[in-house]
């Protein structure tokens, strides 16, 4: 395992292109109660473009997480969020009977989203035959980055402790959990147990490679445990995965979320740009294995004594 010193210091990142952001484009959604509403983001210029799908955390939309949306959008990426069940734009009631399988339904938007990436391109003016489709990741922040886990291979485990069913998706070959909840069982609180009985990921079969992003100063209501808890993807999970660890990043690393937010508790410009660097950078390496922009960065970071965080591979 290798460590090196996140620094103030700029992460290496190309040249940003212009980005065009197309919202409302509706998904066909057979028995999901209502269509799949998304926003796509896309570079004006290039070819064979890989593809970003986003989960957003609970309550928030496609209009969220422009910081993190519009930076990957311009440096090459097309970016498709959806709007899952839970968004408070939505205003589902609690008694809805889709509700408890709500963490399913998030699953199901987004390998819809990889299915339906035919009439994603051609919704968006100068994008159809510009998209990459073997080169596809997944991201999410918060519930959402646990939404984006099922897809690499993280699995549900019952009361009795086996897994659920695989949802995991070959045509994803890479993901970014951000502030990703960690495992359950005891390490949940008793709310959490009794409300969100979907909080009991397993990692041992998340094999697909992944960057895990977490603050130390993570403390989540749903967990008796401190940050570390969400560092479990990545110390849980086999084969290649990196840790970005954030010191004095809360839940919202900075405000990925959103310029201005109002739950941001640990606002922080040079936190959001951290992560916009590494995750491209770890992106962009992870999808075009010849790319060396990720060992680029963390070299770079290496030499800089000012530490914004920790980062690891293995």
């Amino acid at each position: 395992m290798s460590e090196s010193n996140v620094a103030t210091a700029p992460v290496p990142t190309s040249t940003p292109s212009p980005v065009v952001s197309v919202r409302p484009v509706v998904l066909p959604a057979p028995g999901r109660g209502e269509d799949l509403q998304v926003r796509v983001s896309a570079p004006t210029t290039g070819h064979d473009l890989p593809v970003i799908v986003f989960s957003h955390g609970y309550g928030w939309s496609m209009d969220g997480y422009a910081p993190l949306a519009d930076f990957w959008a311009a440096r090459g990426f097309v970016v498709v969020q959806p709007t899952h069940l839970d968004s408070r734009t939505l205003g589902l009631p609690e008694d809805d009977p889709r509700t408890p399988l709500i963490w399913r339904f998030r699953v199901e938007d987004m390998r819809r989203v990889i299915d339906r990436l035919d009439l994603l391109e051609a919704s968006v003016p100068g994008l159809e035959g510009r998209l990459d489709r073997g080169r596809v990741a997944v991201a999410g922040h918060s519930w959402g980055a646990q939404t984006a886990s099922m897809l690499l291979g993280a699995r549900i485990l019952g009361s009795d402790g086996v897994p659920g069913e695989d949802l995991s998706d070959p045509r994803v070959s890479a993901g970014v959990l951000l502030a990703a909840p960690g495992r359950g069982g005891d390490d949940l609180t008793p709310f959490a147990a009794e409300h969100f009985p979907f909080m009991n990921p397993s990692f041992d079969t998340m094999t697909t490679p992944a960057l895990v992003v977490a603050g130390d100063q993570d403390q989540s209501a749903l967990s008796v445990r401190g940050p570390d808890w969400f560092t479990d993807p990545y110390v849980l999970s086999p084969g290649d995965k990196s840790l970005l660890a954030l010191f004095g990043a809360e839940h919202s690393l900075g405000g990925i979320s959103g310029h201005g937010v109002a739950e941001t508790t640990d606002e922080s410009p040079e936190r959001v740009a951290l992560v916009q660097r590494f995750t491209s950078a770890f992106l962009r390496g992870a999808l075009y294995p010849g790319d060396t922009g990720w060992a680029a960065a963390c070299s770079a970071l290496e030499k800089d004594p000012e530490r914004l965080g920790l980062v690891r591979n293995k």
